[in-house]
């Protein structure tokens, strides 16, 4: 079922996802299901899976001298969607980056999703890699996540790459798309980056998740400045419970987000990591709980594969 089938059928009701990572290569999956199965007691709907950019990796030679290859670590995204699909009974959203793909392998990739029963994706430009500073399209991809989200939606009409294929056998994906209520890092104004928001939902995007953020105040303000501008879809925010000190400088320098003071405070006053992760599942509970309140249609938990601290704070709103 498409997510926006899902929040059609909730009635107003606000609904429960995460979002997992695959495993690094060479570990088993069962971590990953140990992690998703506390959480199957709240009833998500769907459940999202990251795809990671490539990387650089250095391999030792025979003479010596160290060889750069490119690899990815952690593979596997829509084998994993197929995989959680089937165990668990629940929707799967793969995510698709322009970064890292040819628009030739994005194609493959949605006509997996189509074969294996896949109606949803998130449509993502990616991050530049780590020793780029600024994103570089792959050679024969996209720049942009709308030009993205155009390929995916022609696929609805029977538009591949290199011919118009006449047949009701298509996929017909429910599209998802980044938002940022405090902006994204490159963009210079939240104006501005509310106007890519609207081209990218101009171009066929059915509903957006936002980036995490911890004022509440800002996902109310960019959820009516992006109505003011005609996204009339559904915007659903983006949880992530602060769980280590360094988080203090590790969000705001890699996502250009703020924290609140009083949060900065509780967490410096912290003597240890596990102080600093109560902290962060009761800053995250009130948040919540504030949302659900607000009728948000889904409170979406970026869980990274643990599930112990969300496990909490599900408990407390749902």
């Amino acid at each position: 079922m498409k997510v926006t089938e899902h929040i059609e059928r909730a009635k107003g009701k606000t609904l429960f996802s995460f979002e997992i990572v695959p495993p690094q290569k060479g570990k088993n999956i069962q971590e990953l299901y140990d992690n998703i199965d506390p959480l199957m007691e709240f009833n998500p709907p769907f459940i999202d899976v990251t795809t990671s950019r490539e990387e650089h990796i250095y391999i030792k030679r025979e003479d010596g001298l160290l060889e750069r290859k490119i690899t990815r670590m952690r593979p596997g995204t829509v084998g994993i969607c197929a995989a959680i699909k089937q165990k668990y009974d629940v929707d799967t959203i793969p995510h698709v980056l322009c970064g890292g793909f040819t628009k030739e392998e994005t194609e493959y990739v949605l006509v997996d999703c189509h074969y294996l029963g896949i109606e949803n994706v998130m449509a993502l430009r990616g991050d530049a890699m780590k020793h780029q500073r600024y994103f570089e399209p792959t050679k024969g991809g996209h720049c942009y996540a709308n030009d993205l989200v155009g390929q995916i939606r022609d696929l609805s009409k029977g538009k591949y790459l290199n011919e118009v294929i006449d047949s009701e056998n298509h996929p017909d994906f429910c599209i998802g798309v980044a938002g940022y209520p405090e902006k994204h890092l490159e963009s210079p104004s939240l104006e501005t980056d509310l106007k890519k928001l609207k081209a990218k939902v101009d171009a066929g995007a059915d509903y957006v998740v936002t980036q995490m953020f911890f004022n509440n105040q800002a996902y109310f303000e960019f959820v009516e400045k992006a109505k003011e501008m005609g996204i009339n879809v559904p915007i659903i925010p983006g949880i992530k419970p602060i769980a280590v000190k360094k988080h203090l400088q590790l969000l705001p320098h890699v996502f250009s987000i703020d924290l609140p003071q009083a949060l900065i405070d509780s967490v410096e006053a912290c003597k240890n990591n596990k102080e600093v992760r109560q902290v962060g599942i009761e800053w995250a509970i009130e948040q919540t709980k504030e949302l659900k309140a607000a009728g948000v249609p889904v409170l979406h938990f970026y869980s990274m594969g643990k599930s112990s601290n969300i496990k909490q704070i599900a408990k407390a709103v749902f």
